[in-house]
């Protein structure tokens, strides 16, 4: 039998995001990228650093500082073939292009009866934790989620950033890509140098337990496998999903999960009002009701806008709160 070894290396979570792009403009020459400062200075993270040089400002397009008009644009070029990557430089900076997401960019597959669809990525950096100024810092993916049409995805390692971000590109409708920026160069990850992707809307068990479900995505999976740990301790074992796609959600591995545990703590940094944690209560009520041993815990930001960066871990749930919770379920 003939094995065949995969070639890894390792990537922080930005490093993987921008082999990810380079596969996709290498593969298809219809693929481009439009952000600011996204050319010689590589984005403001430096997601796209050393693509303008290899790939020409054709295909990695420096724009004027205009969410609206860059995203309008891209909706131009995928109606005519093209696959734009928008990179949005804080999710926060986001609002002004939110007209075109939402009247245009997640409307044009069902305003034409099927007949167009728009093969566009947006990307933006999201979340606090790394002491930006006000809006920098903003977690609205919930505006996202309740817009049928777009899909949204937040990776919360390098391996499945690479493949995320390559199976968005590939995909025939729009698909917003959220990245914890307090994650882009928080660890290292074999990544296989090869093209492959991760499937949008599957979420992964990143912890066997059977006591109590954590369900959580992005830069909330370190804070949940932290609370995860130190409840090893008191016997008490938890079985810890990241959910990967935010919409839609993977129904299944949350009812799956929930059904063997009997509880269930969700964590996001986003406000607690309207957020990704109150849609995924529902989907545990609507499959798993008559599994529950305790109410549902949600350990969220606080409804109140994300403060500035001194004030800023007392905003974030930590693993403490987490851990509070997990008791709050177990003890009830």
């Amino acid at each position: 039998m003939v094995q065949t070894m995969i070639k890894t290396k390792p990537l922080t979570l930005i490093q993987a995001i921008n082999d990810g792009l380079k596969v996709m403009l290498t593969e298809d020459e219809n693929t481009l990228i439009l952000g600011e400062d996204i050319g010689k200075n590589g984005g403001v993270f430096r997601a796209t650093v050393g693509l303008q040089e290899q790939f020409g400002e054709q295909r990695v397009v420096d724009t004027p500082l205009s969410e609206a008009g860059f995203v309008g644009a891209a909706v131009g070029m995928a109606l005519n073939g093209l696959r734009p990557i928008v990179e949005i430089q804080f999710l926060g900076f986001i609002y002004p292009a939110f007209e075109q997401i939402a009247t245009h960019v997640t409307r044009t597959r069902t305003r034409t009866m099927g007949h167009y669809s728009l093969p566009m990525v947006i990307r933006a950096p999201y979340g606090a934790g790394v002491r930006s100024p006000e809006i920098h810092s903003d977690s609205v993916e919930a505006l996202f989620t309740h817009l049928p049409g777009i899909k949204v995805v937040c990776p919360s390692n390098a391996y499945d950033a690479k493949g995320l971000v390559i199976a968005a590109i590939e995909d025939p409708d729009p698909v917003m890509f959220l990245e914890p920026m307090r994650l882009y160069r928080g660890e290292r990850n074999d990544v296989p140098e090869e093209k492959y992707t991760v499937e949008i809307g599957k979420g992964k068990r990143l912890q066997e337990g059977e006591d109590v479900s954590i369900l959580a995505w992005g830069a909330m999976i370190p804070v949940a496998l932290k609370a995860a740990e130190k409840m090893k301790k008191e016997n008490i074992s938890c079985d810890v999903i990241d959910l990967r796609t935010l919409y839609p959600l993977d129904r299944d591995i949350i009812a799956e999960s929930v059904q063997k545990t009997g509880r269930a703590v969700i964590v996001h940094e986003a406000h607690a009002t309207g957020g990704v944690g109150a849609e995924i209560t529902s989907v545990i009520n609507d499959t798993s009701f008559l599994y529950l041993r305790s109410p549902i815990e949600r350990v969220t930001g606080f409804d109140v806008p994300i403060p500035l960066f001194a004030l800023e871990n007392n905003y974030l749930p930590t693993p403490e709160r987490v851990v509070h919770s997990i008791k709050k379920v177990v003890e009830f």
